[in-house]
């Protein structure tokens, strides 16, 4: 099963276990560790990560330094001990872009859930962008406490193809009564029994996509991408 060897895969680069352990690390009091892959390519920037209590939970926040001096320029919004799991910072995955104007970070916040944000980069100030989501392209939808979706799994991948265009992979699992989610995605669906009743449903797509001059980002038709039992 490709696909699911790739889901493992990059949860152990998130430095989890193959039991899903939670990643800690207890900070110094003012240890700002860089994240794996934080330092951006003109060697002026980075992400770092600080947190507090022995887990290194308490108060944590991401931050974007100035380097070769490593000082903190600002916290970087949407990643607090609200929202994350993991603490240590090779839990935490950021993909910057060529000229270092935009970076990508990726991190658990549930035991199966990779969330993904961007960041645009202007000197010493980050911006998170309205990020990408081929789910809500494709289904109208998106995945919160408004909706009856249950979601089991997300794991997107991102990649960098030009400065300003990557790819994107999205692959969800959901658990739902009957099988009209699946029917509704159509080829970017597939529907299983479940052990007990009901239906597990998994979601995979992929397109490229576009940072604009606004900060707008401009996604391509989804296209399927693979699935668990994929050969």
């Amino acid at each position: 099963m490709p696909h699911r060897r790739a889901v493992l895969a990059l949860l152990l680069a998130f430095a989890v276990s193959p039991a899903f352990a939670t990643a800690e690390h207890k900070y110094a009091k003012n240890e700002y560790a860089i994240i794996l892959g934080g330092k951006a390519p003109n060697g002026k920037l980075s992400v770092a990560a600080h947190g507090e209590g022995d887990a290194g939970s308490e108060n944590f926040r991401l931050s974007l330094m100035a380097e070769p001096g490593h000082r903190k320029l600002m916290t970087l919004d949407s990643v607090n001990d609200d929202n994350i799991l993991d603490s240590a910072p090779d839990a935490f995955h950021a993909a910057w872009s060529a000229d270092s104007r935009t970076v990508a970070v990726s991190f658990r916040s549930e035991r199966h859930i990779v969330t993904l944000n961007i960041y645009a980069v202007d000197g010493a100030r980050a911006k998170l962008l309205n990020g990408p989501d081929l789910f809500r392209d494709v289904t109208g939808r998106a995945v919160d406490g408004a909706n009856d979706l249950d979601m089991r799994s997300s794991i997107p991948q991102f990649t960098w193809l030009a400065p300003r265009r990557f790819h994107l992979t999205d692959y969800r699992v959901f658990v739902a009564d009957d099988t009209k989610l699946a029917d509704k995605l159509g080829p970017l669906g597939k529907a299983s029994k479940r052990d007990g009743g009901g239906s597990t449903i998994e979601f995979s797509a992929e397109a490229d996509g576009e940072l604009l001059p606004d900060g707008k980002i401009r996604m391509g038709k989804p296209q399927p991408g693979k699935f668990e039992d994929s050969n």
